[in-house]
């Protein structure tokens, strides 16, 4: 097959694209430039995109011996994932822009133009594993469960796993490591990214005030009583402990969290952990990776990439949302994040979470 390599420059994407062109593919290793300073060098390990790592991921397609080019799609993030980022936030949902670029950049505005120009598929770093089953492509976790990446992987369609590769999925990331070493690349020992790619030093608040300006409201009770004020509803999420701004000795003592964003409102709303608590999930923009399951099904729900799988009861409603019914109650699900779906190993599919709520003596949806 003709295979694009999506090239990071991290190690993760070297010794993919290097597992690619052992197993006989015809390979052509791509950087994406998704910054618009891309010029810029690293000031740390915690973000990516910047010229140093364009310049490691073509290190290690010169020593491949596989061609290597910079794709310049910085605007094409810029509005699908950095906006839709701040808009998310401004309406009070907390999103995941690790799915949005996986959705949208890498197996969508990559893959679309690598099978324009008459590749066949495109291979990336990510933890996960392809598998064959009765109906196509299957998308299953990873063998390194601490590294496993299926959740974020979990917007991907079928017609888009028919066209991608993750050759790492059945190796954990020292294996991996090591691989790279023997191999010579430069990026053996290259830390890892952390957080937000297009957030380097980890100040998601900062950002979002840069981006949207400060927005001054309440923080209030359930009741609707102002115990404090904020500096834009944005800088919070569902579940929220720290940087609140009040003292536990004006209130009673008891630590508080945030259990809920009023956009409209300006609001945010603070209260005690009992009240964090969910167990029904309704969620939309659902991503099926095959076959949209029928009726109601047993599976396993995920709402943070690093997250424990929990039990669920989950139903795909002909309005086109999903509803997940947890088997036991979760602690700070936000609006805006994803569930995503899994039989055993297996990704059934995702959707972004709309609402939440406490109800275990809740009907079956017809």
């Amino acid at each position: 097959m003709r295979v694009v390599a999506a090239m990071s420059g991290g190690v993760d994407s070297a010794v993919a694209a290097s597992r690619m062109v052992e197993a006989g593919h015809e390979v052509v290793g791509v950087h994406l430039a998704l910054s618009r300073s891309a010029a810029t060098l690293r000031e740390s390990a915690r973000g990516c995109c910047t010229i140093e790592d364009a310049g490691d991921a073509r290190r290690v397609a010169d020593r491949l011996g596989i061609p290597f080019y910079v794709w310049d799609m910085a605007d094409r993030f810029a509005q699908d994932v950095m906006a839709d980022f701040a808009a998310e936030y401004a309406a009070g949902r907390t999103p995941n822009p690790c799915l949005r670029c996986n959705e949208r950049i890498k197996f969508s505005a990559l893959l679309d133009k690598a099978l324009a120009l008459g590749f066949d598929a495109v291979a990336t770093g990510h933890y996960a594993q392809i598998v064959e089953g009765p109906h196509g492509r299957e998308l299953h976790r990873a063998v390194d469960s601490a590294k496993d990446q299926s959740y974020v992987l979990g917007v991907l369609d079928a017609d888009q796993l028919a066209h991608a590769f993750f050759p790492l999925g059945d190796t954990t990331k020292p294996q991996i490591r090591e691989e790279a070493a023997a191999r010579g690349f430069s990026v053996a020992r290259k830390p890892d990214s952390h957080d937000i790619c297009f957030i380097p030093d980890g100040d998601t608040r900062a950002y979002l005030t840069r981006v949207l300006g400060e927005a001054p409201g309440d923080l209030v009770t359930p009741e609707g009583e102002v115990i404090g004020t904020h500096s834009g509803a944005y800088g919070f999420t569902v579940g929220q402990r720290r940087g609140l701004g009040l003292e536990r000795s004006s209130l009673d003592g008891e630590p508080r969290y945030v259990v809920g964003v009023e956009a409209a409102r300006n609001r945010v709303v603070i209260g005690t952990a009992d009240l964090l608590g969910v167990d029904d999930i309704i969620g939309d923009h659902a991503r099926w990776c095959g076959p949209a399951p029928v009726g109601a099904v047993a599976l396993g729900a995920q709402v943070r990439a690093h997250g424990a799988e929990v039990p669920c009861t989950a139903y795909a409603l002909s309005d086109g949302t999903v509803r997940v019914q947890l088997a036991e109650r979760i602690r700070g699900v936000a609006p805006g994040q994803s569930v995503v779906l899994y039989d055993g190993t297996r990704v059934v599919g995702s959707a972004t979470i709309a609402s939440t709520a406490t109800s275990k003596a809740a009907s079956s949806p017809s």
